[in-house]
């Protein structure tokens, strides 16, 4: 398919189970996006956070705050279009939050970490376009069993309420550049060829400007 001249940077937000790195490989391929996946196989704190959140809640988002600052560092600068699993502006907005509220995350330390979140954002550009699939906690539950990580598979239904009316509060306040909402619920795009090509048409009509192609 034809490149735009200019490179775009889309984010895709979500959820835990929403489906985000199912999309960033699928939208990836249609519109040849390089796609950066969140960092999970390989993340040396997570199967520990799970396992006690209160020892390493600090610990897990410093890594992820470092990890999606430095892939966002390289996105804008790639000069390649990109799509990237999960945006670095929902470990501040939700996990960090959240392991505050529920007090997984002492004060002192979650005070720091938003002042390092709020410094990194002077030095970043936010994507051309924030895909945030919407979810129930029933679908995130199912999607979550089904693509049974094992160390995802005790994560409790009110932990994930929590962090869907975060989700769901980041959205509506959300600013920072174009915004495209997909309720999910009722789409099985991975499997469904309609359900997708549903999707990729919301992306072409959020993006007109930037003359998107089909392939």
């Amino acid at each position: 398919m034809p490149l735009h001249s200019n490179p775009l940077f889309i984010a895709i937000a979500g959820n835990i189970g929403a489906g985000k790195s199912s999309l960033t490989k699928l939208l990836g391929e249609r519109f040849t996006w390089k796609p950066y996946y969140e960092s999970v196989d390989d993340n040396p704190y997570l199967a520990d956070f799970y396992g006690d959140m209160n020892r390493w809640s600090f610990h897990l988002q410093i890594y992820f705050l470092a990890h999606r600052f430095k892939y966002h560092k390289e996105i804008v600068e790639s000069g390649q279009s990109v799509i990237q699993d999960r945006s670095i502006y929902e470990d501040a907005e939700i996990f960090a939050r959240n392991l505050f509220e529920i007090g997984r995350m002492d004060k002192r330390d979650y005070e720091n970490y938003v002042s390092l979140f709020h410094v990194m954002m002077e030095y970043l550009k936010p994507p051309d376009l924030m895909i945030y699939l919407q979810a129930s906690v029933d679908t995130l539950m199912r999607q979550i069993a089904k693509r049974g990580r094992e160390f995802e598979q005790g994560i409790q239904r009110p932990y994930l309420e929590q962090l869907n009316h975060h989700y769901e509060d980041w959205i509506e306040h959300y600013k920072v550049g174009p915004l495209l909402v997909v309720p999910t619920d009722n789409l099985d795009f991975v499997h469904k060829g309609k359900d997708f090509e549903y999707i990729v048409g919301l992306v072409k009509n959020a993006l007109p400007q930037l003359q998107l192609f089909e392939s």
